[in-house]
């Protein structure tokens, strides 16, 4: 019979260690499908998007309007920006909006929730326990 620490340093050899920037990788960032009819731009993957960073439609949405200075509407699966906008533009708004209201600042994992206290806005992690503000005000 084999020793704990033997049994141990066996099971540490067939463990494949996983690596944050790996976990990070996978996580890709969903691309906005926009087409741009008349002078309204209308993102019509929106709630896929919303889903996959499991936000709510309402905070991107009003953080997209503020963003891209344009008014927004969710109609149906869609969200409709009265204005002409790029794909590009939006993108980048999405990245941002990633960046401060999904990924976690300590282990750069996206496993978070948003919680409000108050009038502050704390982005808690459910991976490492890491608790921080936001800095941007919705």
């Amino acid at each position: 019979m084999e020793s704990y620490e033997e049994l141990l340093n066996e099971a540490y050899e067939k463990v494949k260690p996983v690596s944050v920037s790996s976990y990070a990788e996978r996580f890709e960032i969903p691309k906005a499908n926009a087409q741009v009819i008349g002078n309204k731009t209308i993102i019509s993957n929106f709630l896929q998007i919303c889903s996959y960073l499991r936000r709510d439609c309402l905070h991107l949405a009003k953080f997209l309007s503020r963003e891209l200075a344009a008014f927004s509407k969710i109609e149906n699966e869609r969200l409709v920006l009265n204005r002409k906008i790029q794909s590009q533009q939006i993108n980048d708004k999405i990245i941002f909006y990633v960046e401060e209201f999904v990924m976690c600042r300590e282990c750069k994992k996206p496993d978070t929730e948003l919680i409000k206290q108050g009038e502050f806005l704390f982005l808690h992690c459910l991976a490492c326990g890491a608790k921080h503000s936001v800095r941007a005000k919705i």
